[in-house]
């Protein structure tokens, strides 16, 4: 089979995630539990029929038609809980200096409180 086959599959993988997306409504474009379905069809349509081809997967016309679906489904889905980052760069100096200076104090005290310890004893 030859690489126009591949893109005439991947055109009906598209066609065929199109309709089974067109009862979705926009309330329902980001619960996963609705979309899970179609998206994953669409993702192994593309995967099956690659490997069917002895293409590779992912491969630059699968993850167009992947991104293609983002844009036009998906772009306004956001997350209901942000993820966290990493803090700046000067605050996570901060957290991990701190400590390890904290550190030689900790021993000073602690053997210094020893000391004082066994003078009592």
């Amino acid at each position: 089979l030859t690489e126009g086959n591949y893109t005439d599959i991947t055109q009906r993988c598209w066609d065929y995630f199109v309709y089974l997306m067109r009862n979705v409504t926009t309330s329902e474009l980001c619960e996963w539990k609705v979309i899970s379905r179609p998206y994953s069809e669409l993702q192994g349509c593309l995967e099956f029929w690659a490997d069917r081809l002895n293409h590779s997967y992912p491969n630059a016309l699968a993850e167009q038609y992947i991104f293609q679906s983002h844009h036009r489904y998906f772009h306004n889905c956001t997350l209901e809980h942000p993820v966290y980052g990493d803090p700046p760069e000067d605050v996570l100096l901060a957290m991990i200096i701190a400590p390890i200076c904290l550190i030689p104090f900790l021993v000073t005290l602690v053997i210094w409180r020893s000391k004082d310890g066994k003078a009592q004893a």
